[in-house]
């Protein structure tokens, strides 16, 4: 089973509480996502969307309280599903955004490694794989900061949804 955690910049003025609007945001094919991820409008994070989370936030007795670091992956506020086995999605305010930009900005990746390095790499059992792993999570950090910063430049919302 493929789980894909999609974050999509959106207009605040295009926005409408309705939970099927936001499942319709979700429904394009592969290759438009794809393009909307090259300029920046989507970013999808694979079913390790849990650990990227953790280098941001941790968790308890780590976990960092309520703000820019912790609305990278999983915060927002929740729109929830008409179907409740389905996740909710998530929804980041403009205002939330340009946190979330300023806080990627300013952060050191080698810090939030060093921090959750231990955590990050106990799946894996292969000494030798800390490089690919930790290649992995900074361009993976890469990619989530230049989104952050292309919402928050446009002023647009943030709409997250965990596809199944």
């Amino acid at each position: 089973m493929s789980m894909y955690f999609h974050l999509r910049a959106v207009p605040p003025s295009a926005l409408r509480n309705s939970a099927t609007w936001f499942q319709r945001l979700f429904e394009d094919d592969w290759d438009t996502v794809r393009e909307r991820i090259g300029r920046h409008r989507e970013e999808v994070l694979d079913r390790r969307y849990g650990d990227v989370e953790l280098l941001y936030s941790g968790i308890p007795p780590n976990h960092a309280p309520d703000g820019p670091r912790t609305h990278v992956v999983l915060g927002g506020r929740p729109v929830f599903h008409p179907e409740t086995a389905l996740p909710p999605f998530l929804l980041l305010t403009a205002a939330q955004v340009t946190g979330v930009a300023g806080y990627l900005k300013a952060a050191d990746f080698d810090d939030l490694w060093r921090h959750a390095r231990t955590k990050l790499l106990r799946p894996y059992a292969a000494t030798d794989a800390e490089t690919e792993v930790r290649g992995l999570f900074a361009a993976t950090h890469r990619d989530l900061t230049a989104f952050y910063a292309q919402t928050a430049e446009y002023g647009d919302a943030v709409v997250k949804w965990l596809l199944i």
